[in-house]
């Protein structure tokens, strides 16, 4: 019998951009190529204001632009619980909700969240103060890792000298991009910043509402110069 997951994506989401997007087609393809795997279903859970993160939009900016960027997606969804807390909330504390509400929606308990990333974050596991060792222990091995590969790091490699990850390797999926993508929500920032345009490495739908709002000092490049930036 396949195992039934739905793929989970945390993070900033400022602004979400196509390689997040990708990140879930490409999980999809290859877990279920193995034949190990359904997946029934992907979130997208943007992270709390209180994280802190320098130059971070508001949280109901952030969610609204994941809304608009997954409507043409039949299977990924934006959760808006972690983004709505008291407070901020660590990674399992909010995969343990998941699972909790994933689990009630399909009235089974066969069905498992498991955490997608791209290897940039996995390797962030070894940065000290940024992860509790506890907490990498306990949400790997009760839902698992989908680690998207990129340019630079050698995931393979960092989970086989990590013990907490090593012990638990079976359960962490490192899956091969083909078409690598840089695209990062910094670049695109910088470039909004700098009058330069995005289109086409962002939803259109996200670029508009960037503009409605004004986001990312977009306020003061305004102006038929950069008209582009939305329309070119």
């Amino acid at each position: 019998m396949k195992s039934r997951i739905v793929l989970v994506l945390c993070g900033s989401f400022n602004p979400i951009t196509h390689l997040h997007l990708r990140m879930f087609e490409r999980a999809r393809d290859l877990l279920q190529q193995t034949g190990k795997y359904k997946i029934e279903g992907g979130i997208i859970s943007p992270v709390h204001d209180a994280y802190g993160k320098k130059g971070l939009a508001e949280a109901k900016h952030r969610v609204a632009m994941c809304d608009l960027a997954v409507q043409t997606s039949d299977w990924i969804r934006v959760d808006h619980w972690e983004s709505q807390q008291d407070s901020w909330k660590k990674t399992r504390e909010t995969l343990s909700y998941l699972q909790g509400k994933v689990s009630a929606e399909y009235k089974v308990q066969d069905i498992t969240v498991k955490m997608l990333c791209g290897a940039d974050l996995l390797e962030s596991f070894s940065k000290p103060g940024l992860w509790a060792s506890e907490d990498i222990v306990e949400f790997v091995s009760k839902y698992g890792l989908a680690v998207i590969s990129r340019n630079g790091y050698d995931a393979q490699k960092f989970v086989e000298n990590r013990d907490e990850l090593c012990t638990q390797k079976e359960k962490i999926h490192i899956i091969p991009e083909v078409i690598y993508n840089e695209v990062s929500a910094t670049k695109i920032r910088r470039s909004i910043s700098k009058g330069e345009s995005v289109k086409y490495l962002i939803p259109d739908s996200v670029i508009e509402y960037i503009r409605q709002h004004n986001l990312y000092q977009v306020t003061h490049i305004f102006s038929a110069a950069v008209v582009g930036l939305y329309y070119a």
